[in-house]
């Protein structure tokens, strides 16, 4: 059974919206509502709008939307049980110990407690397992013993099924066990085996900013591959949203926080006594990672590897950690292949040199650029000073292209003007560009395509809107709810989100005789939130009155009745009598 309304009424008036998504969302005032630039996809004008009078929230850009408990539930990567709670701990209230169905929230829970146990079973087979070939690889690394507690650093055995046995006198089933990721199962014969995920590898706990076991990396000791087995995707774990080690570093993170390729790198540098480095988790850098450092630093230092793949990584992340408005600068290896390699053989301080010598993120692309090319040769210079002017277009500060346009003039000879006039040219075309494709977005958007939600909408663009303009009255007219139920149903709308969404909201004005958008969190994801949320958003367009009321069931039933018409030719001997009787009757 769900909570309680008068609980969550509660809940949604002690969590204000704009309180709560101020702490994650830089937030400006706009009339009525708030705007920032959305946490759940990278964008340089802010499209994500918090409108206080309804306590919800909207993406104009990627369609999340909903109220403070949906909000909680996506950026904090929670069931809707644990979003409510982490918002009632917030303000010190309790959850009711009854009539509210947690399964999903112990599952998790039972997920959590597996990867602890799992944890300290890898831990202890490290200190105490009488197999030395994790603890050897440990100290080549020449790893402090500090360290390796701290980091809560284990071995798997060489065994098919050692932390299957022990997590199964535990307690803990072949489905939780599963779902954790921790075993895996094969069919052979007719009969059904299950062993370990991980074996013969060391193994790196991941643990969120709660202090929870929520993921394992687990590395080869030798150089087979794959070199890292890492846990997949599971209801307490998305590796596009994990950074590993942010539960340290983010306290150490008020001036910057450094990226670093590998587990290995990370552990090095914080040996070391350099205590903000992270690392992505086992996938190339994602915008959700990205928005989840902006919130513990304002600036970050990519410091990936000197190789091919490590220099591509690093131009792919300058692009994602720009539109999330944070300062970056690029750590150019000297000395070694990492973080790690160069602390072994050079020590801390040439590592901590590397730091301050760090360029930002302009410096570091014209500085890759200009190693394409010879700008001793006039077609060399040419050529390197068109690419620098295309990479100096996408740089929104006037002041900041000023200031490397005159750089390149000075140091290739070349007017400054010059090289203003073809930044601003190619800037231009690229602003021609982008509202060309926004157009194109918003047309789409408008009549329906790439709609997965609601995909009947496209077909049956007037009715969708009448269906949604009804609903919007009657989340703004809960008085009007016996009015309209009367003259029309559910089963009159054409399309079937829109008809659920109905209903739902009817439900909901029946049992509070009132509406807020927080009812429909617990039964709806957060993309369907968004789509609610949008309809919700469109409220100052409404006219408001009885009339459009009536308008919009007179639409929706006319829609119905071409949706359901049979064509003569098609007809029996029944339906041509009943269309008959009907067209009479009209």
């Amino acid at each position: 059974m769900a909570l309680s309304e008068d609980f969550l009424e509660q809940l949604r008036f002690r969590n204000d919206i704009e309180s709560v998504i101020s702490s994650y969302v830089n937030l400006r005032k706009r009339g009525q509502t708030f705007v920032g630039l959305c946490p759940f996809h990278n964008e340089k004008t802010p499209s994500f709008t918090v409108y206080p009078n309804t306590q919800s929230y909207y993406c104009f850009g990627c369609a999340s939307g909903g109220d403070v408990v949906t909000f909680i539930k996506q950026i904090e990567n929670l069931d809707y049980i644990e979003a409510v709670k982490f918002l009632a701990d917030r303000v010190g209230m309790s959850l009711p110990s009854d009539n509210y169905d947690d399964s999903l929230s112990k599952q998790r829970g039972r997920i959590y407690e597996a990867n602890k146990q799992a944890a300290k079973f890898y831990h202890k087979t490290l200190i105490e397992g009488t197999d030395r070939t994790g603890a050897k690889y440990f100290i080549a690394r020449n790893l402090t013993k500090q360290t390796v507690t701290q980091f809560g650093l284990g071995f798997a055995p060489n065994e098919w099924s050692a932390l299957y046995n022990h997590l199964h006198s535990l307690g803990f089933s072949n489905e939780e066990l599963l779902l954790a990721n921790l075993i895996r199962k094969s069919e052979k014969n007719g009969r059904t085996y299950y062993y370990d995920n991980f074996r013969n590898r060391v193994m790196i706990p991941i643990i969120d900013l709660r202090g929870n076991v929520i993921a394992f990396g687990g590395r080869v000791l030798d150089d087979s591959k794959p070199k890292y087995i890492n846990t997949s995707d599971t209801p307490v774990y998305k590796k596009s949203q994990g950074l590993f080690a942010l539960n340290f570093a983010k306290d150490h993170s008020s001036e910057f926080l450094i990226l670093v390729e590998g587990y290995m790198d990370v552990i090095a540098l914080h040996q070391a006594g350099i205590k903000n480095a992270i690392a992505c988790l086992g996938t190339a850098l994602t915008s959700e990672q990205a928005h989840i450092i902006s919130r513990y630093s304002p600036e970050v230092i990519i410091c990936y590897d000197n190789d091919e793949a490590g220099q591509k990584a690093t131009q792919r992340a300058l692009e994602i950690f720009r539109k999330t408005g944070m300062k970056t600068r690029v750590l150019t290896m000297s000395g070694g292949k990492d973080a790690d390699e160069i602390i072994t053989k050079h020590g801390v301080g040439k590592f901590k040199k590397l730091i301050d010598q760090s360029a930002n993120d302009t410096e570091y692309k014209l500085l890759k650029l200009r190693d394409k090319y010879n700008v001793a040769l006039p077609d060399g210079k040419t050529s390197f000073l068109i690419e620098a002017a295309k990479m100096l277009a996408t740089v929104e500060s006037s002041i900041e292209r000023d200031i490397y346009a005159g750089r390149l003039s000075q140091e290739l000879n070349v007017s400054k003007e010059a090289i203003l006039l073809e930044i601003n040219n190619v800037a231009r075309r690229l602003r021609r560009n982008a509202q060309q494709q926004e157009i194109k977005r918003k047309t789409e958007e408008s009549i329906g395509h790439k709609d997965k939600l609601n995909p009947e909408r496209a077909e049956n663009l007037a009715a969708a809107v009448a269906e949604e303009r009804l609903i919007l009255h009657l989340m703004f007219n809960n008085n009007r709810l016996e009015y309209i139920t009367a003259r029309i149903s559910a089963n009159d709308f054409v399309t079937k989100f829109n008809a659920r969404v109905f209903k739902s909201v009817c439900d909901a004005i029946t049992r509070n005789n009132s509406f807020e958008i927080g009812m429909l969190a617990e039964t709806y994801s957060p993309e369907e939130m968004g789509r609610i949320a949008k309809i919700q958003s469109s409220s100052s367009s409404l006219a408001n009155t009885v009339t459009e009321c009536d308008d919009c069931i007179k639409r929706i039933k006319e829609e119905k009745r071409k949706k359901e018409q049979v064509p003569a030719s098609e007809m029996d001997d029944e339906q041509f009598k009943n269309a008959f009787i009907r067209k009479k009757k009209n």
